[in-house]
């Protein structure tokens, strides 16, 4: 059971083990807490999510009250949905990764309602995720990631209730690759956007303060870096991600993501202002004062974990390779205990968002090359959580 990655001394030198790296950063913005310079902080106790079927539910969605259960199913024959967002009307924006296709959903119809252009999308990167600006209201504005030929990008997008407009980019240069494009986009109170990318298989990208890849980014609603931000004239808040396609905030306002591990241990992490959390050097717990140790692990083969939302007192992560439902609860900012829900019935989840209505939104993921394809997939399923 391997949890610190063994590192040759050559990609030691060349990733200045994030301290040399990190302290260019922090020495050009005059920072004593720039990037990779943490303040000293107690590390977590790590819990493991070891799989159990205690209250997992059947194929047919039925399960002993008070255990998370499907209610409906919404969608059905979409291909990979990936980004969701609803609109302050209930409508729910929903992004196929690889047609670019949009389609919105209200009442049970789904629609399409323009194809983005400009998405270049292969392996994992496409059209990734959605979201609806603070103030859509008066804007009418709809924020998304995807993925050109040169690079992954934020983009805004109008929307008048029918058709969406032409994407106008607001954060370029963002790395793309085959796998590891992030993607996942989440407002904040204040209004500040944040953004999670990955290193696209370049392990050395997510040490390197001066990349945009294996970071998650806070921008302004224009693209700007955020005010506060770690290092002045940089969008990035923390570093020393692999491949973080999970946010959401906590009923306290803390922020958690959800991150693909390679061998050994999937994470699920609290995002702390200019924190480093290891990668390419760490992979789940590494007792290490310099990197964030998780809150959460779990083994690879039962997780995978994407979509992360909070939701009635706890954390909701879809698990891709593990085919589950994963709940953590939280108390006092404290995860407990994991549990699994689902396991194998609607094969691979990608999407979790909680909807306006006290619910889970669902979306499977079993067209998009790795998954065993179903009657009706890819659908997107209603949960209540109790």
């Amino acid at each position: 059971m391997r949890r610190r990655l063994l590192v040759s001394p050559v990609l030691v030198a060349l990733l200045g083990l994030g301290a040399g790296c990190s302290s260019r950063a922090g020495d050009r913005a005059g920072d004593p807490d720039g990037l990779g310079k943490p303040v000293p902080a107690r590390q977590p106790t790590t819990r493991t999510g070891d799989p159990s079927d205690v209250g997992s539910a059947s194929a047919s969605g039925s399960a002993r009250p008070g255990t998370p259960h499907v209610v409906r199913t919404v969608a059905t024959g979409l291909a990979v949905p990936w980004g969701l967002a609803f609109l302050p009307d209930g409508t729910a924006l929903v992004g196929e990764r690889d047609t670019t296709r949009v389609v919105a959903i209200k009442h049970g119809t789904v629609r399409t309602v323009g194809r983005v252009a400009g998405v270049t999308p292969t392996g994992e990167a496409g059209l990734l995720g959605l979201a609806a600006s603070p103030s859509y209201a008066s804007d009418r504005l709809v924020y998304a990631y995807l993925s050109t030929a040169r690079d992954n990008r934020v983009v805004t997008m109008s929307y008048d209730g029918r058709h969406l407009g032409p994407p106008k980019p607001i954060l370029t240069g963002i790395p793309n690759g085959f796998v590891h494009d992030g993607g996942r986009l989440l407002f904040a109170k204040d209004g500040t956007l944040f953004v999670s990318t990955g290193e696209t298989g370049d392990g050395r990208l997510a040490q390197d303060p001066g990349s945009l890849g294996g970071k998650i980014l806070r921008i302004t609603r224009t693209g700007r870096p955020a005010p506060q931000d770690p290092v002045k004239g940089s969008p990035v808040w923390t570093m020393g991600h692999r491949n973080v396609q999970g946010l959401a905030f906590d009923n306290t306002g803390r922020l958690w993501a959800t991150e693909f591990g390679k061998d050994t241990w999937d994470e699920l992490n609290r995002i702390d202002r200019a924190r480093n959390y290891g990668w390419p050097l760490v992979e789940g717990r590494g007792d290490l004062q310099e990197y964030r140790n998780p809150y959460v692990q779990w083994r690879t083969k039962d997780a995978s974990p994407s979509g992360l939302a909070y939701l009635d007192g706890s954390l909701w992560a879809g698990a891709l390779r593990g085919g589950r439902l994963w709940q953590i609860p939280l108390r006092h900012g404290v995860p407990g205990t994991p549990r699994d829900f689902f396991v194998g019935s609607y094969g691979r989840l990608r999407t979790v968002v909680a909807a306006p209505d006290g619910n889970l939104w669902i979306t499977t993921s079993n067209r998009d090359g790795r998954g065993e394809v179903r009657p009706g997939d890819d659908r997107i399923l209603v949960v209540a959580p109790r």
